[in-house]
């Protein structure tokens, strides 16, 4: 993908999760239903920074293990 096409569709994103104060993957979602856009190809389209908040969020709603790397696995 063209670095151009990453900036646009986070930038698409953070709008819609500021004006909707929705969660990234709820504004990805809603993003891809909107203009036809299959969830798989807009995969692609995240950024590292988004791929980061998206983690956080889920890690918030325990979707997934909390990454905590300075606590001890015992």
């Amino acid at each position: 993908m063209v670095k151009e096409e990453v900036e646009n569709f986070s930038l698409k994103i953070e709008a819609i999760v500021e004006n909707y104060d929705i969660s990234y993957m709820e504004a990805i979602i809603l993003h891809c239903e909107k203009v036809g856009l299959e969830v798989e190809l807009a995969a692609k389209l995240i950024s590292s920074a988004m791929k980061t908040k998206i983690q956080f969020e889920a890690e918030e709603l325990h979707y997934l293990p909390k990454s905590n790397t300075s606590k001890l696995p015992f």
